[in-house]
């Protein structure tokens, strides 16, 4: 077993686990969006972001990926992970703003605007479809072309792959073909219908300080800080 430091509390975690998988065992919810149990991690959507190593040395890591590591320590809810969080949310829906995953996750992370220009590729690169359609399916009818802003996923020379069984599972586990409650057709390319309440504490702390209701509901650290 390894012991390392998480949120504060020494946790233990098996041999071969990522932070990811340690949390999760511990009850502790870390947003993702590339990340299945059932594919390799990929790393690519930076959601899971969690901060290691002791505050002013302190770096982002994706939780997905990285292991769990005697001794570490790690912090899943910091300003500087949150920040982390709205900024990619913000910037994955610029690209995809019509997918209802990404708009209940910009609600979640109050996510209220989008500081760039919509481009409606509805694709962000989470490699989801691929990995599903390799590993899962075993005929690896799709893949990534091209580089940087040219970057996409498509079948060899962009034609109907031969290995390709019009099975679905691309389509069913994308997160940008669940179309968005106001359909294609939004006047915004962010919703905000279900909006929650910011995280309050995160104003006076580092770390949310709150873990039995949906975090900063409950505004007690407001309250404690102003008594």
């Amino acid at each position: 077993m390894i012991e390392l430091i998480l949120n504060g509390l020494k946790v233990q975690a098996e041999e071969g686990w990522t932070l990811l998988e340690t949390a999760k065992f511990y009850g502790l919810e870390i947003p993702t969006l590339c990340y299945h149990e059932g594919l390799t991690p990929y790393g690519g959507c930076r959601l899971c972001l969690v901060e290691i190593g002791e505050p002013g040395r302190s770096k982002l890591v994706t939780s997905c990926t990285y292991p769990a590591e005697p001794g570490l320590i790690v912090r899943t809810d910091t300003r500087r992970v949150m920040a982390a969080r709205r900024m990619m949310i913000e910037l994955m829906l610029s690209v995809a703003p019509g997918s209802k995953q990404l708009q209940d996750l910009a609600s979640k992370f109050g996510v209220t605007q989008v500081r760039f220009e919509p481009r409606h590729e509805e694709c962000i690169l989470c490699g989801l479809c691929v990995r599903m359609c390799a590993e899962q399916m075993d005929a690896r009818a799709i893949g990534f072309q091209q580089r940087g802003y040219k970057r996409k996923i498509s079948t060899p020379f962009d034609m109907r792959s031969e290995e390709c069984r019009l099975c679905g599972a691309c389509m069913y586990i994308c997160p940008a073909c669940q179309l968005r409650c106001q359909g294609p057709q939004a006047e915004s390319p962010v919703c905000n219908a279900c909006l929650t309440m910011e995280p309050t504490c995160l104003d006076h702390y580092d770390d949310l300080q709150c873990w039995m209701y949906d975090a900063g509901r409950c505004g007690t650290c407001v309250r404690e800080k102003k008594a």
